[in-house]
Order: C-alpha cells, then structure tokens, then sequence
C-alpha cells in the first residue's frame, strides 16, 4: 500500500506507474502473441474472429468494469482519510456485485454470441470461428472479473506491484498455453480460448491465496460478506458513469466493426491486428491516467486540492513526452510490425494505413486521457460519460460513415483523431469551470454528518 498524500509528487507518480506499465506491457504483449499465434498457425479468418470478439466481450463487460473502476476510486479515498473500515466494507460489497454480474454477464455472452455477431454483420466466413472464441471466453467472467476487482482494489490503495507479479505470471502462463494448444495440439481457435480462460483462472486463485496469506487488509474466501448499500451508492454514483461511458465506447466500437465488416476479411484482420499495436503503443499513456486516477482519489479525500493539481499536470508532462516517441516507432517501423501477423500483403498494408494516421495523433489522445484520469480521481465521472458519447457518437462514427464512403477505409482510421480532439476540447474547458471540486466522497459524508448534527 501506499500514500499518495506526502512525499515528492513526481517519484511517487513514477514509482507506482512502472509495475502498472510494465504489468500492462505483459498483458497486452499476451494479446500481441495471441493475433501473431492466431494469424500464422490458423489464418486470418481466425485473426479477424478474435478481433471481432473483441468489441463484444468489451460490450458486456465495460457496465460491471465501470462500477469497479468507482469502487477504486471510493476505496483511494477513503484510504487517503484514513477510514481503514470503510476500504475494507468497500472491498466486501464490491466482490458481491462482481460475484452476481459474472453469472448474468456469462449467460447473456453465451446465449446470444451468434446473434451479436450478425448483428455487426461479420462476414459469414469468420463468424463460425467467433462464436467458439467468444463462447469460451465468457465462460471465465467470475475469474476474470474477480482479477480486475482485486486489481482496482490495491490500485486505490496504491499497491501497484502486487497486481505485476500476477499480471506477469497469467501472461506467460497464458503464452506457453497458446503455444501448446494451438501450435502442439492443433485445437485451432479453441485452443486459443482455453489458454485465456486457464490463465484467467489461475491469476485469480494465486492472487487470492497470497493475499489472503500477505495483505494486511484484503482477506477474501469462504466467509459472509458485508454488502454496505451506503458504499454500493457511491460506487454506483462514481463508477456507473464510467461504466456507461466504457459501454458507449463498446458499442461504439462495435459500430466501428460494422463500417469495418462492410470491407471484407482482409479489412477485419488488418483492423484486428493494428488494434493490437495500437493498444499496446497506447498502453503507458493510459497507465497514466490510471495512476493519476488513484493519486488525485487520495489527496482529494484528502482535501490537498493543489497537491492534486500537481500531480495532474506531472503526469501531463510524462505522457506528452512517452506520446512523441511512440508516434515516431509505431510511423516508422509500422509496416514491419504487421508483417509479423500476417504475410497477406493486402492485410498488411491496411493495417499499416491505420498505423500511420492514428499514431500521428497520439498526442491529443494523452492530453484526453490525463484529465479524464485526474476528474475520475476527484468522482467527476459524468462529464467524462457525457464527452465520450459525444465524441463516439455525434463525432467518430459519422465521420468514419462519411468518410469511408468518400475515400475507403481509411476513412474510418480519420475518424479516430477527430474525436479525440473533440474530447480535448471538452475536458480543457470543463476542468478550467472549476465544477469538478466537490465531488468527493468522503467530503460528502462529513457534510452529511455535519447536517445531522
């Protein structure tokens, strides 16, 4: 655990950033082998299965992610006032709704995966293999959404590192079962499932059994748990606007795959396999955020507002300066990282047409991120919803519909960076009102308190 509320604002940032970024590298390193895996030793039908599914799994997972991502924030705070009660109630109730969200959000993925693949009208020679993929997968959200709990926990209360080792064992875990399955046993895009789904399993079992062992505040296992309903509130009232704004970005997303779908596999593959670069080029700039998220949570709560502030304009300056030499690897060496998904050169090079215009723009993505982080600190988590639906859906998706009709598919790869500047212009304009002060909970309660009395 750590705090965030004295010591030197740019080492502390730094210290609990690393093993977050290097925690996310492995992961998104796992979903860089897994396309690389799918595409050369299954095809690009395959390829374009995984990343059709992606979108989906996003769909109905961000709602139950979002409400975690408040609880993270309710449990920063709380740590920064020093209400080591109140962080444990909040880790008791948040478990009982991931527990219940998993068993509804794994029917509905199994049930309905066909359908939803029709419904984004994936080329019929794709969908077989996404179904199987997509099925599988959702068999494992109580493990899956069990991990991420356990990892916006210890983010809220500064333990960044715990979160690494599990991250880096469920990755190479998940590495070595790709390659047994898929390329020893020939399970095809089966076996790649099932090496998510046993990775999932295990990180989670390992996280719960050392922490049991070794965390001084979480203790989870066969035992009753506290559903505090005040808490789930202000989980709900920090996290559900984050959780609608995940599920804007799902759908979003899966309004994307639609204009993608309409031009054929090779589109879908190169689209799923520049996603995976892209993802992973982003990847420390939304690491970021995320710090930031949890270090605003606690010196807001801890009524130190300007200390906050420093910490949002520290991480504004990490995440520039990471934006301007990832732009220039992902531009220059793009067409030679996409030859390792596929040898199809028509896949190739539309991958690489996305590569070239998304990353030119990576710097207004950072700026976008950075505030969103800090406001999701501070529990101001509407306009962050509200910016990303304007952005999606007033911005991205009819650009990219216009676009992609004037030009090709390239349109859709413009259409990105015109929403990411929209929200910078939104979140600039909202953070200098000023409005986003006084939304924090524990400040909240004392005011309640103070009414009562």
């Amino acid at each position: 655990m750590k705090d965030f509320t004295k010591g030197k604002v740019s080492t502390l940032l730094i210290r609990f950033t690393i093993p977050m970024v290097i925690g996310n590298i492995f992961h998104n390193l796992y979903n860089v082998v897994d396309s690389v895996i799918v595409g050369n030793f299954i095809g690009k039908e395959a390829l374009g299965a995984v990343g059709a599914s992606f979108p989906i799994i996003f769909a109905l997972i961000s709602l139950v992610v979002g409400v975690g991502s408040g609880a993270s924030t309710v449990v920063s705070q709380y740590f920064g006032a020093k209400q080591n009660e109140n962080v444990k109630r909040t880790i008791d109730t948040i478990f009982i709704f991931f527990l219940l969200s998993s068993i509804v959000v794994s029917i509905i993925g199994i049930i309905l995966a066909e359908q939803l693949f029709l419904l984004i009208q994936l080329p019929e020679e794709i969908i077989p293999d996404a179904v199987i993929y997509l099925q599988i997968y959702m068999a494992g959200m109580f493990f899956f959404f069990g991990f991420s709990g356990l990892n916006s926990i210890l983010r809220g209360l500064g333990d960044a590192k715990t979160p690494l080792y599990f991250m880096m064992a469920g990755t190479i875990g998940n590495v070595i079962l790709d390659f047994l399955f898929v390329v020893g046993f020939g399970w095809g895009i089966e076996g790649a499932a099932l090496a998510t789904l046993f990775s999932h399993v295990a990180a989670f079992i390992g996280a719960i059994v050392y922490l049991n062992r070794k965390h001084s505040i979480i203790h989870l296992g066969i035992r009753k748990y506290i559903f505090d309903r005040d808490i789930f509130k202000s989980c709900i009232r920090i996290g559900l606007p984050t959780g609608f704004q995940q599920s804007f970005v799902a759908i979003g997303m899966m309004a994307v795959m639609g204009i993608v779908n309409g031009f054929g596999t090779n589109a879908v593959a190169a689209y799923t396999a520049a996603m995976r670069i892209d993802s992973f080029a982003k990847m420390p700039a939304i690491t970021f955020a995320q710090a930031l998220t949890s270090f605003a949570g606690q010196n807001l709560g801890a009524f130190q507002d300007r200390r906050a502030k420093k910490g949002l304009f520290t991480t504004l300056g990490f995440s520039l300066a990471y934006c301007v030499v990832i732009s220039v690897l992902v531009i220059v060496f793009g067409n030679g990282i996409m030859k390792l998904f596929t040898p199809d050169a028509g896949v190739i090079k539309i991958g690489q047409d996305y590569l070239l215009i998304v990353s030119s723009f990576y710097l207004l993505f950072a700026i976008m991120f950075t505030v969103m982080g800090f406001l999701r600190g501070a529990g101001a988590t509407f306009i962050p919803m509200l910016t990303t639906f304007i952005g999606l859906y007033l911005v991205r998706i009819p650009v990219a519909y216009f676009l992609s009709e004037k030009i090709g598919v390239n349109g859709i790869w413009w259409a990105e960076p015109s929403g990411w500047t929209v929200g910078v212009i939104i979140y600039i304009i909202y953070y200098f009102s000023g409005k986003w002060k006084g939304k924090v909970v524990v400040k909240e309660q004392q005011n309640q308190s103070e009414n009562v009395d």
